[in-house]
């Protein structure tokens, strides 16, 4: 990395100024950390073992159980360390890869959630076609496409930001190494990083966005016009609300933190949304996917029974 910089360390400033209140959101954290791990590794375990659930559905829900517990693993464990730590230090090249990996698995995963919604609207528009189109070589093409965008997404801003001069102050206004808070750092000049920042990820976002709002009208208008019975309307429709659930509580506070201007920013604020789409988001998509799909249920009642 051919960065000009005196800065050789970052210090994460965290989520609170009030040391008091450390202990109390380590075990916040801690509690919602493990339960991520937890329910997205049990919901893995089981796509993966469940012959019964070995369908492109489930092997997309898989991928996000993956991603989620990927994703909050960049930022929680460092975040835990410096909850009970004096020393709230990060190195140059340790804050660069957070950055990097943070930005790879979120855009990999604003990138999946369009890929699942699509599954929906083949299995309930085309259902007699389902099979054909869906077939395991289209999932793993799409799957290979988008964690290898994803990546390279990554990969450019992290390059970018790496060749900023940092000459000082270091202190992080967050709790993990960002983009936004890294400029506000940045000596030099960083409209080409914010440009970046706002055109790239936020075409991604967008058209994720807008991919998924398109596979649910037409979802909607297809079962509108073709089904007459209200409980068949019902039932369609409850197989996309888990996916439903899980856009919204991502998608909201992605879109509100990297599509806004960089003028309307708090730091506080970004904050406390980087915690909702970050650390509790991850931990609720279990929850929302096994409380609400009969199929997942089964299967992990079959494995404790078998267990037991």
């Amino acid at each position: 990395m051919s960065n000009q910089t005196s800065v050789t360390e970052f210090l994460l400033l965290g989520v609170t100024d009030i040391q008091e209140l450390n202990p109390i959101l380590f075990v916040i954290f801690f509690t919602i950390y493990f339960v991520n791990i937890t329910g997205n590794g049990a919901i893995l375990m089981i796509v993966i073992l469940d012959p019964r659930l070995h369908s492109p559905m489930y092997f997309f829900l898989g991928n996000l159980a993956c991603l989620d517990i990927s994703y909050s693993t960049v930022t929680v464990p460092k975040l835990l360390q410096n909850l009970l730590s004096t020393s709230k230090a990060i190195s140059f090249l340790g804050c660069i890869t957070q950055l990097h990996f943070f930005h790879f698995l979120g855009s990999t995963e604003t990138m999946l959630l369009p890929v699942m919604a699509f599954d929906r609207f083949v299995a309930i528009c085309r259902p007699l076609h389902y099979s054909v189109i869906m077939n395991h070589q289209l999932c793993i093409h799409m799957t290979v496409t988008i964690w290898t965008v994803g990546f390279f997404h990554a990969l450019l801003h992290s390059v970018m930001t790496s060749r900023l001069s940092f000459c000082g102050p270091n202190h992080v206004h967050h709790f993990f190494c960002d983009i936004k808070p890294l400029l506000d750092l940045a000596c030099g000049n960083t409209e080409l990083n914010l440009w970046l920042l706002n055109t790239v990820t936020g075409t991604i976002a967008l058209t994720s966005f807008f991919l998924i709002f398109l596979s649910y009208f037409y979802i909607i208008t297809n079962l509108l016009l073709k089904t007459r019975s209200c409980s068949m309307l019902h039932k369609a429709l409850s197989t996309c609300a888990s996916h439903f659930m899980v856009v919204v509580l991502f998608y909201a506070p992605v879109l509100f933190t990297y599509i806004r201007p960089a003028s309307g920013s708090s730091l506080d604020q970004d904050t406390i949304i980087a915690i909702m789409y970050s650390v509790v988001t991850p931990a609720l998509n279990p929850l929302i996917y096994t409380l609400r799909n009969k199929e997942v249920r089964s299967a992990l009642n079959r494995k404790v029974r078998r267990w037991l």
